[in-house]
């Protein structure tokens, strides 16, 4: 399965990482980067691990604010993608190729972890969830956004599957083939049938966060329209 994953994202990675330069540039990216900051601690730049960071939005994002930032993704066509847009925007951003459920870093090496529509393409999403804890210092924020994609697709829904190649959010450059491997991917997925975030929140507080906070509302303040209504998208603010 991760290989079949890795390998439709490595076809969507050019198209992906345009729309995603279009979001940075658009008003959303401001509105992602006061969401993201409002969960932060002020005064000081943060180690911050950016977990299935694609093209690089929120690693590029960030860094811009002056944090020390470090994006992982599991395909290699995404990271190429994300490391030419850190070098447009002109930022250091350290990038590298590594599963997000099997992390190669050491214990306690971030103040935040960060990740954005990753947890529902996990065949393993508990064990990712134990990672980012092993990784994250004591107090460090963990910031999870993503949606309930499996009710998504199962209400047949096409909002989004098509987006111009100027839109700042949605799917373009998709075919027939393409829509149709995402959906069978995000219906093989345990976490599809979750109650999220509940499902998540229980976790998190099980794998031994002292805090975990939940926002439904995330996507109707960032995403605006874009936000999906089959499957809003909602934020997860989990402190160890």
């Amino acid at each position: 399965m991760e290989e079949r994953i890795k390998k439709y994202w490595t076809k969507r990675a050019h198209d992906f990482g345009c729309i995603r330069k279009n979001e940075l540039e658009n008003d959303m990216g401001g509105r992602w980067l006061r969401e993201i900051e409002s969960y932060l601690p002020e005064g000081k730049p943060l180690d911050i691990l950016d977990i299935g960071t694609g093209s690089g939005f929120f690693a590029v994002l960030l860094s811009g604010k002056g944090h020390h930032v470090q994006g992982i993704d599991l395909t290699p066509a995404m990271l190429k993608e994300a490391a030419a847009l850190a070098q447009e925007r002109r930022v250091d951003v350290a990038f590298r190729q590594m599963d997000a459920q099997d992390l190669s870093y050491e214990d306690e090496s971030f103040d935040v972890v960060v990740s954005r529509n990753l947890t529902w393409t996990l065949p393993k999403p508990e064990k990712a969830y134990r990672e980012w804890f092993r990784v994250l210092k004591k107090g460090g924020i963990l910031l999870n956004f993503d949606a309930n994609y499996g009710e998504h697709v199962r209400s047949e829904s096409t909002q989004n599957n098509r987006a111009a190649a100027d839109s700042p959010y949605g799917h373009t450059g998709m075919t027939d083939e393409m829509e149709e491997e995402n959906r069978l991917i995000t219906l093989a997925m345990e976490i599809s049938r979750k109650m999220r975030p509940c499902w998540d929140r229980e976790l998190l507080l099980a794998i031994g966060f002292q805090s975990c906070k939940t926002d439904k509302d995330t996507g109707r303040r960032v995403l605006g329209g874009f936000d999906l209504r089959t499957a809003p998208m909602f934020g997860i603010c989990a402190v160890k």
